[in-house]
């Protein structure tokens, strides 16, 4: 049986912990829950206010960290407050807008096609999603055999460009024609702030490359009951959101 930490505790926790502290959050399967489809998602009613006066702290800084592209979520409202970094760490929307090398450009191209294909091959209720350095076969809504096979066929073929890579998710296959990752975002981003902690809380499996990185003394916090490297977990966007404002709490009480 899956063990789940206690919010409130986890909450003390985070809340004792060595400030400058940088909070860094997945969206999807965190602050929001899951979908058939992405454009449908949104955050728990006061999870982003939550966000955002967490982020008022002294001494705290807030990261929403996502798969998505930067264009994906700005349906999240998030405010100046807080850092947005899309695309597994390749867009960041305070930097420049990103741009691919042409030999990028035309292994998006390649990886594009395979991806639309293998759609087709899935069948009714598969979709591709477009980003601006990467593409993404969804199939939670296709028929399981028959989405499993597809996304199973493309990872096979997208092995074979040089140079692409490869992230699996739940329900979903992204190809990139730029590597990035969520680990190494994170790290750039403290680097940046200097901070003392790190906390990433996440609930899939590019977020392993976040926990993967941090050092004794950060939290890292998995999401759901999926295998982890994490040695915390919350259940659910329900529990982030409890976690969250009793973070908040303390930290008020906190000189």
């Amino acid at each position: 049986m899956t063990h789940y930490d206690d919010a409130a505790a986890l909450a003390t926790l985070v809340a004792g912990s060595a400030r400058p502290v940088l909070v860094g959050l997945d969206v999807d399967g965190v602050l929001a829950p899951l979908v058939d489809h992405a454009d449908d998602a949104a955050l728990l009613d006061g999870t982003g206010d939550a966000v955002h006066r967490l982020a008022e702290h002294d001494g705290v800084h807030v990261a929403a960290l996502s798969g998505r592209s930067l264009a994906g979520l700005e349906q999240f409202g998030f405010g100046d407050g807080v850092h947005v970094i899309g695309s597994h760490g390749m867009e960041w929307r305070s930097a420049d807008v990103l741009e691919l090398e042409p030999q990028e450009q035309q292994r998006l191209e390649v990886l594009t096609a395979l991806a639309e294909d293998a759609a087709t091959r899935a069948g009714k209720g598969a979709w591709v999603e477009y980003k601006p350095a990467s593409v993404v076969l969804h199939v939670r809504q296709a028929d399981p055999a028959a989405g499993a096979a597809a996304r199973d066929e493309l990872a096979a073929r997208a092995a074979e460009i040089d140079g692409a890579r490869a992230k699996a998710g739940q329900s979903v296959l992204e190809l990139l024609a730029r590597h990035g990752d969520k680990g190494t975002a994170l790290r750039q981003l403290a680097h940046r702030l200097g901070v003392c902690t790190i906390v990433f809380a996440g609930d899939d499996v590019t977020d392993e490359d976040a926990f993967a990185v941090l050092d004794d003394g950060d939290v890292p916090i998995k999401i759901g009951d999926a295998d982890t490297i994490a040695p915390h977990r919350l259940r659910d966007p329900e529990a982030v959101q409890t976690w969250l404002r009793e973070l908040d709490r303390l930290l008020r009480r906190r000189p």
